[in-house]
Parts: structure tokens; sequence; C-alpha cells
């Protein structure tokens, strides 16, 4: 089998703009006669590789830790667009993914720079998916996204924001994206990998 991490580093990561960049505290260091080494974070629940539960955009939605913790882990279809991403490409991506493997058309991530238009957005919504995920800090128009997240985290679609597929070829994948358990939390930074099975 194959792994790839498809997270970026933390401290290096791409940040939303108006978002807070990570930092990391030194709070002691062996070098320095301490007993070890140990770090604080400060950072945006919403830096770099994360998932966006309900609660983001929708007061009464599940928080975090309140999504179930499957919608994180199982097949999924990696496919490749850049541009608008149009209700027809989005079924013709669903199509793909289902003749590949059904079980894999539960959860989509999507390889380029893709924006999700509220049309893209209600087919995925209207086909049940559990998890969306694109390489870009947000779903739909950057300045713009909230319709495209009302459509889609009421659905109670997870959305996976800031992945790196570029190494990742089209295909269908194990994916584990588990969010830190953040109690209350409208989403949680995740390590993302997707593994390639033997055929």
């Amino acid at each position: 089998m194959k792994i790839y991490d498809i997270s970026q580093e933390v401290f290096g990561c791409a940040v939303y703009p108006g978002d807070p960049t990570p930092e990391k505290e030194i709070k002691l260091r062996i070098e320095d006669g301490a007993v070890c080494n140990l770090s604080a974070l400060h950072m945006c629940a919403h830096n770099g590789t994360h998932v966006d539960a309900p609660y983001h955009f929708l007061n009464d939605g599940k928080k975090i830790d309140e999504v179930d913790i499957s919608k994180f882990i199982g097949y999924a279809y990696v496919a490749e667009h850049n541009g608008d991403l149009s209700a027809s490409d989005a079924q013709n991506i669903l199509e793909k993914a289902e003749a590949a493997d059904k079980r894999a058309a539960e959860r989509i991530l999507i390889k380029g720079d893709v924006t999700v238009t509220a049309e893209a957005a209600k087919v995925f919504a209207q086909a049940g998916i559990l998890l969306y995920g694109n390489e870009s800090q947000t779903v739909g128009p950057l300045m713009a996204p909230m319709e495209v997240h009302l459509i889609m985290l009421g659905a109670e679609i997870v959305l996976l924001e800031g992945v790196r597929l570029s190494e990742v070829p089209e295909g269908v994948y194990i994916l584990h994206a588990a969010p830190l358990n953040l109690g209350g939390a409208e989403g949680a930074p995740c390590r993302a990998t997707l593994m390639k099975l033997e055929e």
C-alpha cells in the first residue's frame, strides 16, 4: 500500500485572509537546563488542513465533537478540476466515483484550484455525500463563501479544507481525516492522509 500525507505543516501553512497565523511558543528547552522540551501552540481552528462542522455557519448545527467520526474515515474518490465547479461537473465527478467504487462516492476530494458554485454544492447535498474536500482554505468563492457553506453544512456534509493533493493521482483511496476533539468548536485541525490499497 502507499500512504499520502495530504496535510500542510502547521507553522508554515496557508491562512485564510483575516484569520490569525499559527504561532509556537517555546516554554521549556533541555539546552537551557529544563527537564524536557515543551511548546505551546496558538492557532485558529481553521488554519492549514482542517475540517468544518455545521456549527461553523449554522448556530444550531453540530459542533466538531458531535459529528460522527465515521464521516472522516473511509473510502474516498480524488478527482481533478480547475476553475468553477458547475452542477454538471459535480454530477460527472459523482458518476466517475460511483463507477470506480460506490463506497468512494461518499467522500469527494478535488485536486486543483477549484471553486465550488452554489449549483455544484446543491448536487453534492442532494447526493448525500458525507465529506467534501479541496485544496483551497475555503469551499466556495474565497471572499464570499457563505452560500456554499450553508448549502453543504446544512446537509451535514463535513468540509475538509486546505488539503494538498498535487502528488495524488485521481482514483479511489482510504481517507483518514479525523479532527482534534475540540469540544464545542466549529472546526478543528486534522492530519489528513490517503491510503492507496494494492490492487
